[in-house]
């Protein structure tokens, strides 16, 4: 079973992530923001961490940049949400590491669809 890591601060947001991702078989986890993200990507090693851009204490991109440099995290794949969709923001998530990015808003199904892809 591969385990999903899933930091939002929005409860609203992370629950409807929660029941989308609940149609697969995945162990999940959740955090509210970056800095609880890493410390708790470092015990649990997920399989992915999908994370939003805009948050308290470390944003999504910073916590992207520290999962990609962390050795015991290297292999972590790591998938950034944002409202913010801009070419340029979507580049600034791709080179702090992320393996995708999806703007929100996204349907249900294009988020399992990218999950899907990304733990192939």
């Amino acid at each position: 079973m591969k385990k999903v890591l899933i930091v939002e601060d929005q409860e609203d947001i992370l629950e409807v992530i929660r029941i989308t991702l609940e149609l697969d078989d995945l162990e999940l986890h959740s955090a509210s923001d970056g800095e609880a993200g890493i410390q708790l990507a470092a015990k649990l090693r997920p399989d992915l961490i999908l994370s939003d851009v805009m948050m308290p204490r470390m944003d999504g991109l910073q916590l992207c940049k520290r999962v990609k440099t962390e050795p015991s995290l290297k292999r972590t794949k790591l998938i950034l949400l944002s409202a913010r969709g801009s070419t340029e923001d979507r580049r600034a998530g791709l080179a702090a590491g992320a393996d995708a990015y999806l703007t929100k808003p996204y349907s249900p199904l294009q988020l399992l669809e990218t999950v899907r892809q990304v733990l192939r």
